[in-house]
């Protein structure tokens, strides 16, 4: 069974039987029931929605089911097309739209597909709100629109346009001095919208030297589209073979960003919005917010600039109200999702670009030379396949038993806190595992307390 109700959205394997994967009747179903809350929070309105998609090979179909869905349940859609999420995102606030769709399975292999859901502010919809969907969805309790009242679509083709110009106009965006800099920068988007976005944004941002890899959006993944290091050899490659300044490397939604050093090395994904908060936080006095699996790093630079850090459940939408509650002027996640609220709150490779750009043609630094400034931590990320009989909480229970002695935090599965490191053990939203990540002063240290909580949940 591959279709997973979550706070991520619905998503699942493309085929096979309706409710155990991603099928056209379960796209039918939960659009129109995503549709009805739409309707439920502001009635006698026409609405408006915006859709937009990734590359990935089903996307087409996925969109034209969405798409007629919407139109047959009375609504008007603006049709993004190919997209990505955090354009998507601004995109129902630009038109001042009442919902939208991101049909995209982000990182998951090309296999999967899925539905992200937006309310009126371009924000992901709450846990409570995605508990009405799926309830109207189970009882079909959805009722779609007479003759005279059906919606039309429209296209907009310059969203992405938009997305970069707002990006440009940021204050701590600073285009001359990126030009000036001379980048010479390397691209790996997977073969998906990426290679639309991050090649556009850097031409408008002065960079000259462009090497494109995987840059086609054919959808046509040639390696595991997570931007994992154990994936991005090739990228590694090209770096170093063109003498590039930097990699740059996102996921097929282009909502998770990563980078290369000029040596070959992977700066880190989880370093990502610590160098950019670096940055903001010169600029920006105030608090940073990231999820339960994020490194310390954030932690170390958000109070050597005399800001307060907090940390929240994972996920964007969790995320996001922490920093609304805390004033946080960037926060994310630390799989280089960066959120910085001055353009919207959603994570956005592209604003991470710009804004690292910047800090270096400021500071004339390499990236390694940057990486060299933070704390070495070291975060290992394991999984442990779940099936639908296992007993998730009793692996939690397990696992608070064993370090019942140490601090532990329960607000999203279990993280354990050591004198040295954490372990952070929690299902996905994504995806039929649960997640054991790890971070210690080595990359042994963090492998040892990650298999150390492994070995306890594969003796349950």
């Amino acid at each position: 069974m591959t279709l997973i109700k979550s706070i991520s959205g619905i998503r699942g394997t493309i085929g096979g039987s309706p409710g155990d994967n991603l099928t056209p009747i379960d796209v039918v179903k939960y659009t129109a029931a995503f549709a009805t809350t739409i309707f439920e929070v502001t009635p006698n309105k026409k609405l408006t929605f915006i859709v937009g998609r990734d590359a990935r090979i089903s996307g087409k179909m996925v969109e034209d089911l969405v798409c007629t869905t919407l139109i047959g349940m009375g609504i008007n859609v603006i049709n993004t097309g190919l997209s990505t999420t955090p354009t998507v995102e601004m995109a129902v606030v630009g038109h001042q739209a009442d919902g939208g769709i991101i049909i995209t399975a982000s990182h998951n292999p090309k296999q999967w597909n899925a539905l992200k859901l937006l309310n009126g502010k371009g924000e992901f919809i709450s846990a409570i709100e995605g508990e009405r969907v799926l309830k109207l969805a189970k009882e079909e309790a959805f009722r779609f629109a007479e003759v005279d009242h059906l919606g039309e679509i429209t296209t907009d083709n310059t969203t992405i346009e938009k997305h970069i110009e707002a990006i440009l106009k940021l204050t701590l965006v600073d285009v001359n001095l990126i030009k000036e800099s001379n980048f010479k920068i390397a691209v790996d988007a997977v073969n998906s919208t990426g290679g639309i976005a991050i090649p556009r944004l850097l031409k408008a941002l002065g960079v000259e030297e462009i090497i494109e890899l995987y840059c086609e959006p054919t959808g046509e993944f040639p390696h595991n589209p997570e931007p994992l290091p154990e994936h991005l050899t090739m990228i590694s490659k090209t770096v170093l073979e063109n003498m590039a300044d930097m990699g740059i490397v996102v996921d097929p939604d282009v909502d998770r960003l990563a980078f290369v050093m000029e040596n070959g090395h992977m700066f880190g994904e989880e370093y990502t919005l610590v160098a950019v908060a670096d940055y903001v936080l010169q600029n920006q006095k105030g608090n940073t917010v990231s999820n339960l699996s994020s490194t310390k790093a954030l932690r170390d630079v958000t109070e050597k600039m005399g800001g307060t850090y907090q940390a929240s459940a994972v996920g964007e939408v969790n995320v996001v109200e922490k920093m609304k509650e805390v004033q946080a002027v960037i926060g994310g996640e630390g799989n280089g999702g960066v959120i910085y609220p001055e353009l919207h709150y959603g994570r956005d490779a592209l604003v991470g670009v710009a804004l690292i750009l910047t800090y270096l043609a400021k500071t004339k630094q390499s990236l390694s030379q940057l990486r060299a400034t933070y704390p070495d931590y070291f975060v290992s990320k394991n999984k442990v396949q779940l099936t639908p009989e296992t007993d998730v909480e009793g692996l939690y229970n397990q696992v608070l038993d064993k370090y019942k002695h140490l601090p532990v935090l329960t607000i999203d599965g279990v993280k354990v806190e050591f004198p040295d490191g954490w372990v952070h053990v929690r299902t996905s939203n994504t995806e039929s595992i649960m997640r054991v990540y790890a971070e210690a002063p080595s990359p042994e240290k963090a492998q040892a307390y990650a298999d150390e909580v492994m070995k306890i949940l594969k003796t349950v």
